[in-house]
């Protein structure tokens, strides 16, 4: 019996030997990224099983390789023939069917994914930015305390200086006394005595405060560089930088809307569903990847999703979200006007004018370079002038169809009046400067 036994564990341990080593875990882990992973991680549960180790579980229940590519392959089809252990973990897994992947992948390609579910590599570390953080701390540190010590010199030579002067007065026989006599001693003194200088010097404050209340009452509304903080930590640069996400992905409004509007939080589970913790390579100067996970169970809380369970509790909690731009209530702006009409022409006309800092996507001129921001902030004036400065300088598109027609007879009006080159349609040509465009 003892011989049996040590021949069936020996035969095992064969079987999983060769059945998780057949295949390349390196092209099996990019397939594994692509075809896998929406509904599977390694270590955790997701919509199904975790599967590191997947090839070792399943062959001490007595699955042999064949099974597993039944199921990887057509797992509807190893279901409807009455297979036990398919349909047990189809109940298990709230009757949820994972994808066919039959004429998608080859025999090699799962053989590939099962070596690297059996053994994954390890984590590559993320680049080390606090290093750099600290020395730039310190070289800011350097020059506070430079112009601390800077500072107070030049406070002890002035003292120096006067304490000198009472010295030579004093061994010159002066007498402070008569000094003081001829000193004036208040305003209306100083008044009297430089009458002319006085005026002047009183004109000149008041066209400065007039021009402080106009320069204050000027910047009402103005809020550039707002960065306000949010309730759940968010950074763009992570999202549209780091992994190239499109801006409407999530803010999908901007194409077909006026509102380009604030995703709601199922948009953003529609990946953290899976993503439940940060894995990424770039972390900001000051955070972790405990942090960055610790906010995406914040997204959890508030949604009602629980993790070990796979599913919603029913019980959410709004997001009191800080909106950063805002345009006032008397001024109306459509987002599809500018992100499908103008998209060609407001890039064009941004990097002509920014040469040294081009964009790629037409949201950047307005909100600036979105994709390096791990805090956003407002990065424009976003007054009336700055917007009438961009409709006098932009094109319009003729190479759209409806504009080249509807613009036609304005276009060779042009022509006549400022020759071939100067026939450029621009904005404010179709009335981007009428009040009514914007104020109604």
């Amino acid at each position: 019996m003892n011989k049996i036994i040590a021949v069936c564990m020996l035969a095992l341990f064969t079987g999983l030997l060769v059945f998780g080593q057949e295949g390349n875990a390196q092209n099996g882990e990019k397939l594994f990224k692509a075809n896998c992973a929406a509904c599977h991680a390694l270590d955790k549960k997701l919509t199904g099983p975790a599967l590191k180790g997947i090839v070792t579980t399943l062959s001490a229940e007595g699955a042999d390789k064949e099974w597993v590519h039944k199921w990887i392959m057509n797992n509807e089809a190893l279901r409807k023939s009455g297979d036990k252990r398919a349909n047990k973990i189809f109940e298990e897994y709230n009757r949820t069917a994972m994808d066919v992947f039959e004429g998608r992948l080859s025999d090699k390609d799962i053989d590939d994914i099962l070596a690297y579910t059996e053994n994954p590599p390890a984590p590559e570390e993320p680049k080390e930015q606090q290093a750099v953080t600290a020395t730039q701390d310190d070289s800011s540190n350097s020059i506070y305390i430079f112009v601390s010590f800077a500072s107070i010199g030049i406070i002890l030579l002035f003292t120096l200086y006067k304490v000198n002067q009472l010295v030579q007065l004093k061994t010159k026989g002066i007498v402070l006394n008569e000094l003081q006599a001829t000193r004036i001693k208040s305003l209306s003194q100083f008044y009297n005595k430089y009458k002319g200088f006085s005026y002047f010097l009183i004109t000149l404050l008041l066209a400065l405060s007039l021009y402080g209340v106009w320069a204050w009452l000027m910047g009402i509304g103005v809020d550039k560089g707002y960065e306000p903080e949010q309730p759940i930590y968010f950074s763009h640069r992570i999202h549209a930088g780091e992994n190239k996400i499109d801006c409407q992905l999530c803010h999908s409004g901007a194409k077909y809307g006026k509102v380009s509007e604030i995703p709601s939080l199922s948009v953003c589970m529609n990946c953290h569903r899976n993503i439940s913790e940060y894995t990424g390579k770039y972390i900001e100067p000051g955070k972790s990847k405990e942090f960055y996970t610790s906010e995406i169970k914040k997204i959890y809380q508030h949604i009602g999703w629980d993790e070990d369970k796979q599913a919603y509790t029913g019980k959410q909690i709004p997001v009191k979200w800080e909106r950063i731009h805002n345009m006032p209530d008397f001024v109306y702006f459509n987002h599809s006007q500018h992100v499908v009409a103008g998209e060609k022409t407001i890039i064009a006309d941004y990097n002509k004018k920014h040469p040294n800092q081009p964009i790629d996507v037409v949201c950047k001129a307005c909100h600036g370079a979105i994709d390096t921001m791990n805090v956003v902030k407002m990065a424009n004036d976003f007054t009336m002038g700055w917007c009438l400065d961009c409709h006098r300088t932009t094109e319009v598109d003729m190479n759209n169809g409806y504009n080249a027609a509807y613009f036609n007879k304005l276009h060779e009006k042009l022509k006549k009046e400022y020759g071939e080159d100067k026939s450029k349609i621009t904005v404010d040509a179709i009335g981007g400067l009428e009040c009514g465009k914007c104020h109604y």
